[in-house]
């Protein structure tokens, strides 16, 4: 994780050639990746021959790469404190799923009246509630693993629970009832269950096990001294694995229509910002320290775009504009919520320290390419 210390200057300076320029390399994989599907014919097609629920079987294996690492690092044995916590809890509840899809929902119709199936998209993302690369923006901001480890599984089970609901009300009742377009959303409960089960599930279980087994045959300290750093930095691999093959398998649709792409990132950089900054208030105003503030933080801005796509895909097609709209989804989250990474570690100074039931672990950087 970066900069773990309060004086982030220092901590910085110890970090390997990799950790200091994350933000360059996540660039450079979305620049190559939209590159690659550019310039290589056929590659887009052969990226997404095989899918998981939706989702390019090269994308769903860096996903498991990639957060694998960041849930093998929860404590586990720690849950407990935060799921005591209501300040955290309530806050991110509301911000998820009432705040959240409201903004999209909201800022879609103000910036693309007159687009509709591009509209449509933006509502399914803000639908689709963070699950995966939270993880790995909330680690890099020192946030409190724990927390986001069960503020993610909340948003896990409500997102089985209320998807189809909430897609139904923003997409068909609402618009009726302010005398706007409507569209239907025809996505199955076990569709979106199989999705949280995949992302979600399988890479928590290893993690779980993971720690289980290895502080039982050799103790924590050994656990979190030596296994740890040793498969940290598979989760920045994983990352740019997933920034890379996400970006070819719709670099030709994105690079050919960049006016559109423009339109489509004002609203969701909007979103960002509003989301972000609105939740790190909150949470400075109900009294939460900083980690936990920056995981409420990050667990409302950010989207589970997998599903968001996948929907998109299963619904209105490939080649749709609601498809396009949701790649350009992660186009536009991935450089927006690294650099807020960057403006939370800067503003921490503003939030009371956190108390030691609470914060995360603070360990010495873990060589090369840690997250």
């Amino acid at each position: 994780m970066i900069a773990e210390a309060s004086q982030v200057g220092p901590v910085a300076a110890r970090l390997s050639f990799l950790d200091r320029f994350l933000a360059a390399w996540i660039l450079i994989a979305m620049a190559a990746g939209l590159g690659l599907g550019r310039l290589v014919p056929g590659l887009g097609d052969a990226l997404a021959e095989v899918t998981v629920t939706g989702v390019s079987l090269p994308i769903a294996l860096g996903l498991l790469v990639m957060m694998y690492p960041v849930l093998a690092k929860v404590r586990y044995d720690r849950l407990d404190i935060v799921t005591r916590d209501r300040r955290l809890l309530v806050p991110s509840l509301v911000l998820n799923w009432i705040a959240g899809p409201a903004v999209m929902f909201a800022l879609a119709w103000l910036f693309l009246p007159d687009l509709p199936q591009y509209r449509t998209g933006l509502i399914i993302v803000g639908l689709a509630r963070c699950i995966a690369m939270v993880i790995i923006w909330n680690d890099l901001a020192c946030g409190h693993r724990e927390a986001a480890a069960v503020l993610v599984a909340l948003n896990s089970v409500f997102q089985v629970i209320a998807f189809s609901a909430l897609g139904w009300f923003y997409l068909s009742v609402l618009p009726g009832w302010l005398g706007l377009e409507q569209t239907g959303l025809d996505v199955s409960v076990w569709e979106i269950a199989r999705s949280v089960l995949i992302f979600l599930g399988i890479p928590l279980l290893a993690g779980f096990l993971t720690r289980r087994l290895g502080e039982r045959a050799r103790g924590r300290t050994w656990y979190e001294t030596r296994l740890i750093p040793r498969i940290g930095p598979f989760a920045l691999y994983g990352l740019l694995f997933t920034i890379v093959v996400l970006f070819a398998l719709q670099g030709e649709a994105i690079t050919s229509r960049p006016v559109d792409v423009v339109r489509i990132a004002l609203p969701l950089l909007v979103y960002f910002a509003v989301m972000w900054a609105g939740s790190m208030a909150l949470g400075r105003a109900v009294g939460l320290d900083y980690p936990r503030a920056v995981t409420l933080a990050f667990t409302a801005a950010g989207n589970n775009f997998e599903l968001a796509i996948a929907v998109a895909i299963a619904t209105f097609g490939a080649s749709s504009g609601q498809a396009l709209a949701g790649v350009v989804g992660p186009l536009i989250e991935v450089p927006a919520l690294i650099g807020l990474v960057h403006v939370a570690l800067a503003a921490r100074r503003f939030f009371p320290a956190p108390a030691t039931d609470t914060a995360p672990p603070v360990t010495a950087p873990e060589g090369p390419a840690r997250v």
